[in-house]
């Protein structure tokens, strides 16, 4: 089942559940995978289908940070609640070690020395953990590792 099918299953599942918040979240997900439909002008593939998922979750964190920030509870949890959902439409995210893992093999397969290898790095390491691991945390531990 293509994530379109299933969006599209679990928005009819929340209109017979009258489950409002669910309903937007997966109608605004469903949205976003067709306007990257017309706007590409074919069918997603799976890895374009995750990138989309994966835009949505990252604006959804940031929102909650920002929300988090100056303190706004009702905010907070309407943000957290449709991260839980955004969550579900994402293949499962990696560790920190597992990261950390695929970081090390990349930087032996090109030699790495210093931080000057850092876009390097970061380049052939971003597509291999497309929608499982967020930027910062790649960022994050390609700096820590390439510093040694």
């Amino acid at each position: 089942m293509s994530l379109l099918q299933q969006l599209t299953s679990d928005m009819v599942l929340a209109m017979k559940n009258r489950d409002k918040e669910t309903l937007n979240v997966v109608r605004m997900l469903k949205a976003a995978v067709q306007n990257e439909q017309i706007e590409l002008g074919h069918d997603l593939s799976t890895n374009e289908e995750i990138t989309v998922m994966a835009r949505e979750y990252k604006q959804r964190k940031e929102s909650l940070e920002e929300f988090e920030k100056t303190g706004r509870e009702d905010l907070i949890n309407q943000a957290k609640n449709e991260l839980a959902i955004v969550e579900k439409y994402m293949p499962k995210q990696l560790s920190k070690d597992e990261v950390t893992k695929i970081v090390k093999k990349v930087i032996d397969e090109l030699n790495a020395s210093s931080m000057k290898n850092f876009g390097q790095v970061m380049g052939a390491v971003m597509p291999r953990v497309q929608g499982q691991a967020d930027g910062k945390v790649v960022n994050q531990v390609v700096k820590e590792q390439l510093s040694k």
